[in-house]
């Protein structure tokens, strides 16, 4: 089964009526994509592909062509490209968010914008974890060394270590909860990562600019594609580093 075709138009709303009338064939083609994995002809990916908002290679990774299947999956993998984290719509952290089913994984310094943009952010991760849905946020040690030197970088004057302090009294409540996990690391942070299951916003880092002026990438897993898998491995190697945050410090 096309899991992927199947979810799609179920997040969507769409039948197999409306991707029929949109493709102009039949009813039965469509249920043969779904229930028997068919690929449909490429006129037909692409409006199916358009009228779920989704890449065809996505929805048909086997369509890739063999030779050139990791560079082809790669660039599918990007979702969308923004010029500033602050282009970042609240509307998509939110959604990323409450649609995770698996596991949702934060890297950062401070963090400080994630829970200005989600303001009952505690409560929304409590949720999450009582769903079952796995959680690891992991902040810059205020103590560390990389923090200090992060913070003369982009010239703050001392204060990204009181903008840590201040950030993680937002999650004091959630040491606790079962299926979360807190940690602090010490590790130059090239780049700020949110992992929600297959998808992940990465915020790049660059000299003396702070993290919201900064390029950001919305990625999202794609059969093939070496992107995502890239920026995840960087977490659990730094979430490896990391020490465990009780909250009474």
């Amino acid at each position: 089964m096309n899991e992927r075709l199947r979810t799609s138009m179920m997040r969507q709303g769409v039948t197999t009526e409306d991707l029929a009338v949109e493709c102009g064939i039949d009813v039965k083609s469509v249920e043969r994509w779904i229930s028997l994995n068919r690929v449909p002809h490429r006129q037909h990916r692409w409006a199916a592909a358009k009228l779920l908002g989704a890449d065809e290679v996505y929805l048909w990774p086997g369509t890739l062509r063999q030779g050139t299947r990791r560079q082809d999956a790669s660039k599918s993998e990007l979702v969308e490209l923004y010029p500033d984290r602050a282009s970042v719509p609240r509307e998509t952290w939110l959604r990323l968010l409450n649609e995770a089913q698996n596991r949702i994984d934060v890297l950062v310094h401070s963090g400080t914008f994630f829970a200005q943009v989600q303001p009952r952010i505690a409560r929304m991760l409590n949720k999450r974890a009582d769903e079952g849905v796995q959680i690891r946020l992991c902040f810059g040690d205020p103590r560390g060394a990389a923090v200090s030197v992060r913070d003369l970088e982009e010239g703050l004057g001392g204060t990204l270590q009181a903008k840590i302090r201040a950030s993680l009294t937002y999650y004091t409540g959630l040491t606790e909860v079962e299926n979360v996990e807190i940690r602090l690391h010490d590790t130059t942070l090239y780049n700020s990562l949110f992992r929600y299951d297959d998808h992940v916003i990465v915020n790049g880092h660059v000299y003396g600019e702070p993290a919201s002026l900064n390029p950001t990438l919305h990625l999202r897993r794609i059969d093939g594609g070496v992107l995502f898998d890239h920026y995840i491995s960087s977490f659990e190697r730094v979430w490896l580093l990391g020490r465990p945050w009780l909250g009474n410090e």
